[in-house]
């Protein structure tokens, strides 16, 4: 039983050295002014101390990476847990205050909005986490004798719930950030739209299942159309992903005269 529940602990402690990785890489690096006020912890503390907010997420992933690593201490494996389930209830909040906001897992690669893959990732780590609880050897006695099988099955589920690989596959192919990038066709984002939640929870209130307006902005394809009370129903469908992102925001008729002219903004 002892090898099943720290079958996980070479997944856990390689996706924590992974984030402090990445998060040291993409505070480094700087960015542009206001680059780190989509990133997971930072969005949640005042400008100047985004890149310390992100370096002091860094640092705790990478203490409780060593202590899984050396030592099968309580404190460890139940920080662990803490981290992992406090690390979900971030992004739910972040989904539903900042739905532009990315996790910042990974740093800047995890840039795109939060959603159920990456909430869906956290549980699962947490999870994990959990069985780790219970067992009592250290990270680096699996490491001498893995069971690959296991960490296996615990590394494909956490791919299929990364959308950071999609963002790695595109700049491999593109090698530029989404916002510069040749958009997929309208109408292949006009599909995914309707394959989506929120396209669903609306569409029976639309006049007509085709966008009387459509622009790009950034990295996200916007689509206008009219519901039953006139209002404008605008959904903003996020470029990168095969299911990707899909916000959506309702304008009552009486403000939208009041509303510019929509003007693409140029990347």
């Amino acid at each position: 039983m002892t090898f099943v529940l720290a079958s996980q602990l070479p997944v856990l402690i390689a996706v924590l050295v992974l984030g402090t990785v990445a998060k040291v890489i993409t505070v480094s690096s700087g960015g542009e002014p206001g680059s780190f006020s989509k990133l997971g912890p930072a969005v949640l503390v005042p400008a100047r101390m985004q890149g310390p907010a992100l370096l002091g997420c860094a640092l705790g992933e990478l203490v409780l990476a060593t202590g899984l690593l050396l030592t099968a201490h309580p404190i460890f494996r139940w920080g662990a847990v803490a981290f992992f389930a406090l690390s979900t209830y971030v992004l739910l909040e972040l989904r539903r205050r900042r739905p532009d906001a990315g996790c910042g897992c990974f740093g800047e690669i995890s840039a795109a909005p939060v959603g159920r893959r990456s909430v869906g990732r956290t549980i699962v780590l947490t999870g994990m986490a959990g069985m780790a609880v219970w067992a009592e050897v250290p990270g680096v006695a699996v490491f001498a004798d893995p069971p690959w099988p296991l960490i296996a099955a615990g590394l494909v589920a956490l791919a299929v719930m990364s959308p950071e690989i999609e963002e790695l596959i595109d700049r491999v192919r593109y090698r530029a950030p989404c916002e510069q990038r040749p958009a997929p066709a309208e109408s292949v984002m006009l599909s995914r739209l309707r394959a989506s939640g929120a396209w669903r929870a609306h569409r029976d209130q639309l006049t007509t299942t085709d966008p009387y307006d459509s622009w790009r902005e950034l990295c996200w394809r916007f689509f206008v159309f009219r519901n039953q009370d006139r209002d404008d129903v605008v959904f903003a469908v996020y470029l990168s992903g095969r299911r990707p992102a899909v916000r959506v925001a309702v304008v009552s008729g009486e403000d939208s005269d009041a509303l510019p002219v929509y003007t693409p903004v140029s990347a």
